[in-house]
Order: structure tokens, then sequence, then C-alpha cells
């Protein structure tokens, strides 16, 4: 990922007719992949079993589509919230000539008016408006997470790991005081 990089916006003009846009709500079983598809008028919805060569493939399915709509498409840009360990998929996509971008999920705006709805497809529909205005290059629309190396990645482990253990064992001692003070009340 050696390419400069602006997390405020983005550095290339973006022409709609000839890019495929889509943004993935991930989760460990399946992932909602949202898309604008030139040439489509219907806006793809599709959940897939979570896995990148099936998005791969979904992916290479709407590139044909839009050929077929007369739409040669130059450019495919994937995005999707950041997650602790949700890098690989973007050093995935890049390697195969696909754009992909993490959202920091901070700066997505939500409406704090009254409590929404919390789906995957509204969620999806978020991140299409806010991955769109960061494409056409609006500032403070979104920002974008940098997307580690793996070696970047590998040096925080160490860190993570120990956050991990650390929370297990305050877990484990509040339960263990738990059960001392129920005995120790139980004996009382």
């Amino acid at each position: 990922m050696s390419q400069s990089f602006d997390a405020s916006r983005s550095l290339s003009a973006l022409e709609q007719d000839n890019t495929v846009i889509a943004v993935i709500e991930m989760s460990k079983a399946k992932w909602l992949i949202a898309a604008l598809v030139p040439g489509l008028e219907r806006q793809p919805l599709k959940k897939i079993d979570a896995g990148a060569p099936s998005l791969l493939k979904l992916l290479q399915r709407w590139r044909d589509e839009a050929g077929q709509a007369g739409h040669a498409i130059k450019r495919i840009a994937i995005a999707h919230e950041a997650a602790g360990d949700g890098f690989w998929l973007a050093r995935w996509l890049w390697a195969r000539d696909i754009e992909a971008y993490a959202i920091h999920p901070a700066s997505v705006a939500v409406s704090r008016e009254h409590r929404r709805a919390k789906t995957d497809r509204l969620d999806t529909e978020l991140l299409m408006r806010a991955f769109l205005g960061w494409l056409r290059g609006e500032k403070r629309h979104c920002s974008m997470a940098a997307i580690p190396t793996l070696e970047e990645e590998d040096a925080r482990r160490p860190n993570r790991e120990r956050q991990t253990l650390v929370g297990e064992q305050t877990r484990l001692i509040n339960r263990i005081k738990a059960i001392l003070a129920r005995a120790f009340a139980a004996s009382a």
C-alpha cells in the first residue's frame, strides 16, 4: 500500500459510468454487499457467505452485467468499516487490482435525533452514502483508516493479545470474588 493516501477524501476523480462501487457489512458468517453498478437500474444488495473468493465472484458478475449494459468497467472501489482484523480483506483485494478502503466507524454520520433501527441493510445505506461522498472528494464526509501492512499489523499483535488476557483476568477475578461473596453470605 505505498500509494499516497488522504484519509479525508479520495485523490482520484470518480467516473461513475465506468466504476463499480460497493460497500460490505461484514459479520463472521455472512457479508451483505450493496453496490452501484453502471447500467443497472436496480442497486444490487446481496448476502453471501463470508469469504473473499465469493466476493470476487460477485464483483466479476456485476462487472459482466455492466459490460452487457454497455459500460466498460475500469475501476472497482469497495469499502467496509474498519475493524481489528478486517484489514486482510483490503490487502487481498488490492493485490487483485480492486481498490479497497476501510471506513473509520466514528466518521460515519448517524442521526442523533431519535433512535434508529440497527439492521445490516440500513448500515450498508449509511456506508454507501459516506463512501460516495468520500469518492467524490467531499471533505469531512467520512474518514478512511490507513490499511496497515502485514508487518505493521503483526507488530500490534502482542499488545492486542495482552489486552485480551488482561480483560480475561479481570473477568475471572470478578467471577471468583462474586462466588466468594455468595459463599460468605450463605455461611453467615
